[in-house]
């Protein structure tokens, strides 16, 4: 399934590809998640929980677990 997907990591995970970093890729309609140092294991989320997720993450909801 991943095959062919566009996935797509944050520019703060550095460019070194051997880096371990979370990465998207738009899929249906839907967001599919991996690890890249895990790539077979992928989570499937919609982009309105991801935005839910993301807006947390602005405002500083999980800051506690870093």
């Amino acid at each position: 399934m991943a095959e062919g997907m566009k996935w797509q990591k944050s520019s703060f995970s550095g460019g070194d590809d051997n880096q371990s970093c979370v990465e998207l890729a738009p899929f249906n309609g839907a967001i599919k998640m991996r690890e890249s140092d895990d790539p077979d294991v992928i989570v499937t989320t919609s982009v309105e929980k991801l935005r839910a997720f993301i807006l947390g993450v602005k405002a500083g909801e999980f800051d506690h677990l870093i």
